[in-house]
């Protein structure tokens, strides 16, 4: 065991204490307790990846987590990171190294952790999202856990400040494994693999077991199920807007396609 990975887990574990949230993990038999794996699960809340290590612990595994270049720019977060043994991803700039490394970690016998949708979703509701997870799956030849996490936007999310919350229930969910077959290419496996988040994501939603306290508290809860978070359609022009406002702001120039 990473003795950096260990001391987080402790120390995460005292915060779940001290915080008194509710975390609940659910399927974890379905993560082998032996041999490569990549966990791929849906992304609500900037928590979730310690979440998501958290559950895996009860199989006796590390997850080393595919996190965007921006988490290792920041100069404490990305030292710990680094010493955790997390890897780098440069989204939409070269994966080369990242796919590379990712590769040899699963080679090594390592759980792989991705969040395939490639950001949060405004909406709560998985995203398309990008085959990544299912083309490293397919040429390791290893299997692809599907989860769920629920009740993390809650407390750290898109526009909400990190809020103690305290008793806030956390749901991890593991589903059954969805397995490469002979005839899959990346992007078919990758249809499967997010047909299986959206059927972990959808029950872990109507079996969550608090509810809003008022009007004003149903923002967490995705629209077909009576929230006022955003519907899909509304959450990707929300993206859309707040990327050009990034570009603004950066003084970039507008991309050309």
């Amino acid at each position: 065991m990473n003795p950096v990975y260990a001391t987080a887990t402790a120390a995460s574990m005292t915060a779940f204490v001290l915080a008194r949230w509710n975390v609940q993990i659910h399927g974890a038999e379905n993560i082998p307790r032996h041999g490569p794996a990549v966990i791929a699960t849906n992304h609500v809340g900037y928590l979730d990846f310690v979440f998501v290590g958290y559950g895996a612990r009860e199989r006796g595994r590390r997850v080393r987590f595919v996190a965007k270049r921006e988490v290792f720019d920041q100069k404490v977060v990305g030292s710990l990171m680094r010493s955790m043994g997390h890897i780098r991803v440069d989204r939409g700039g070269n994966t080369t190294t990242a796919l590379r490394e990712a590769a040899a970690a699963l080679e090594a016998g390592d759980v792989v952790g991705m969040f395939p949708e490639g950001t949060m979703s405004r909406s709560f509701v998985p995203l398309a999202g990008r085959p990544g997870a299912a083309r490293m799956a397919l040429k390791a030849g290893v299997p692809l856990i599907p989860g769920a996490v629920w009740g993390s936007q809650r407390i750290f999310s898109h526009d909400r400040p990190i809020r103690m919350a305290p008793r806030t229930a956390v749901s991890v969910t593991f589903g059954p494994p969805v397995h490469p077959e002979p005839a899959d290419d990346p992007i078919t496996l990758h249809k499967r693999l997010m047909g299986a988040i959206g059927e972990v994501v959808d029950h872990a939603q109507r079996t969550y077991p608090q509810r809003p306290a008022g009007p004003d508290d149903n923002w967490w809860l995705p629209a077909h199920l009576g929230g006022s978070a955003p519907t899909p359609e509304e959450a990707e022009l929300q993206a859309r807007e707040a990327a050009e406002r990034r570009r603004r702001a950066s003084g970039g120039a507008r991309p050309t396609s």
